[in-house]
């Protein structure tokens, strides 16, 4: 297999055209092989607290050389950020402040995605299209049981909900998957502000751009063009 000779990367959010403020947080960091997108939950600003504090506590773990510690520092960022966000709930009576997250660390050949709630990784080879990781939500729970069909939960009223997410629970539990990476495979993270106007068919034409900040402008660009109910965040990685 070809080596990986390094990573490069672009990442942009946005409010959206119906939202007044923007919850989600993004990190772009293609010098440590980190990146990450956290989407937050709560509303009255609650949300941006946790999706802030996730990108905030991961961008601060120095790299180190053996990847799997690092996996195991970033896992323990994060279940920090869940414990900051339980207390600070019942430090402002509210019942939940909270965030989705889905990150991308990558070493080399090595890579892993670390992921709760809906927002989604992708990645894209030889023009082919598969999605890394599964949300964990009510709609999905369906999509997965056969009740609905994946058209449906794209407009199902109950598609908000989430089953997993930093905050949730007093024990966060995080999904995993490791696998290897080629040369020339692009990566996509994002919010489910993305999924819910752009289909999964119409990512691998964007993801070809040779240049991620193009793909990222183009996905913003189709998600705005469709009413961009929610906020929207896209990260685009190439492996080179």
């Amino acid at each position: 297999m070809m080596r990986v000779k390094g990573y490069v990367s672009a990442g942009h959010t946005h409010v959206g055209m119906v939202r007044d403020h923007n919850e989600d947080a993004f990190l772009d960091a293609p010098d440590r092989g980190l990146w990450v997108v956290a989407d937050g939950m709560g509303g009255h600003a609650a949300g941006e607290v946790v999706s802030g504090h996730i990108v905030e506590t991961l961008a601060r773990i120095p790299p180190n050389a053996h990847f799997q510690a690092y996996l195991a520092a970033l896992r323990t960022g994060i279940a920090q950020s869940n414990d900051m966000a339980r207390r600070e709930a019942l430090a402002r009576a509210v019942n939940m402040m909270g965030s989705t997250v889905v990150a991308l660390a990558a070493q080399g050949e090595q890579a892993v995605v670390l992921w709760a709630g809906d927002s989604r990784a992708y990645r894209c080879r030889a023009g082919r299209l598969e999605t890394l990781s599964r949300d964990h939500s009510y709609v999905q729970d369906l999509v997965d049981s056969g009740l609905i069909s994946e058209a449906e939960a794209r407009i199902h009223p109950m598609g908000n909900i989430v089953t997993r997410a930093v905050g949730a629970d007093d024990s966060l539990n995080l999904e995993a998957r490791e696998f290897a990476v080629q040369p020339g495979d692009t990566f996509l993270l994002c919010s489910d502000g993305l999924t819910k106007t752009v289909e999964d068919g119409e990512l691998s034409g964007v993801l070809m751009h040779a240049n991620p900040a193009e793909s990222v402008r183009s996905l913003i660009h189709m998600g705005l063009m469709r009413g961009a109910p929610d906020n929207i965040t896209v990260v685009v990685v190439k492996a080179q």
